[in-house]
């Protein structure tokens, strides 16, 4: 069973965003759309799974389950076909090759963040009107709302850094998996990155779409409004909380960790191979 070497990978990785940065905008929008679903099935697979495994395994062992089943969302992304703003944060090694210009990079990540957002927020519907998140007699709603609660109340610089960590490891997933010459290895390269992201309670902004949407919807419902109000820090709960306490840094914190971290780089470590490559 062979594999890529970093500098192939490099080579895939630059193609592959100049292919993104072309891509017509329904396709590159209706990608995006499965995308954002696509971390939303991990993010609402990761929260049923975390839902009393706290109080029987202890706070380590559930957030390595919560984090290994979370990371069903990205193989999706990759084995399916899908774009996702935070692994598109690689085109900066396109970029930096000269394939694409800023134009093409920016319209990619717009665009596709806009359509990650619409597919979170289409199974956040799905999933409140499945009435699922009753299970375990609203166990499962009340830990979506303390997930959410939790984000939203972090520092700016918390959820940055939180946000540098998680990319760094999302794209070095996705590196994995350009390694990788089959889809059990691509499985198995995506696997341990995202499993160790979700453990270590870093912050990824296209799975906080699911998350802290969810977590405001079920507030306001009947059956879990006594809950939600004993908890501290529910005040900030909100769509404003979303968007200007999380979503903002967290974002800014993945582009580092991705677009910089990886992508730059890996692009100034394998620039002469990838000049030659063109040659």
């Amino acid at each position: 069973m062979g594999f890529n070497t970093p500098v192939q990978v490099a080579e895939a990785v630059a193609n592959a965003g100049n292919n993104k940065a072309n891509l017509p905008f329904l396709q590159m929008f209706i990608l995006g759309l499965f995308a954002g679903a696509y971390i939303g099935f991990g993010a609402e697979l990761c929260t049923m799974v975390l839902t009393g495994t706290q109080a029987t395994l202890g706070l380590g062992m559930s957030k390595f389950f919560g984090g290994s089943v979370f990371s069903v969302g990205l193989i999706l992304v990759v084995i399916c076909g899908a774009e996702l703003f935070t692994g598109n944060n690689l085109m900066t090694i396109g970029l930096s090759r000269g394939q694409f210009g800023m134009k093409g990079i920016v319209y990619n990540w717009v665009v596709v963040y806009i359509a990650n957002l619409l597919g979170s927020l289409l199974l956040v519907y799905i999933m409140y009107k499945s009435t699922l998140w009753m299970t375990g007699g609203g166990a499962v709603g009340q830990t979506a709302i303390g997930l959410a609660n939790g984000k939203v109340n972090l520092t700016f610089a918390e959820a940055f850094y939180r946000g540098i960590g998680c990319n760094w490891l999302v794209c070095l997933a996705v590196w994995m998996a350009f390694a990788a010459q089959d889809v059990v290895g691509k499985i198995f390269g995506i696997f341990f990155p995202i499993m160790a992201f979700v453990a270590s309670g870093f912050e990824h902004c296209v799975a906080n779409m699911y998350f802290i949407p969810m977590g405001i919807v079920l507030k306001g419902t009947d059956k879990l409004a006594e809950y939600s109000a004993a908890l501290p820090g529910i005040e900030n709960l909100t769509w404003g909380g979303f968007f200007i306490d999380n979503l903002v840094p967290v974002t800014l914190g993945n582009i580092v960790g991705g677009a910089i971290f990886v992508g730059l780089a890996y692009f100034m470590c394998y620039a002469n191979q990838l000049c030659k490559t063109d040659k």
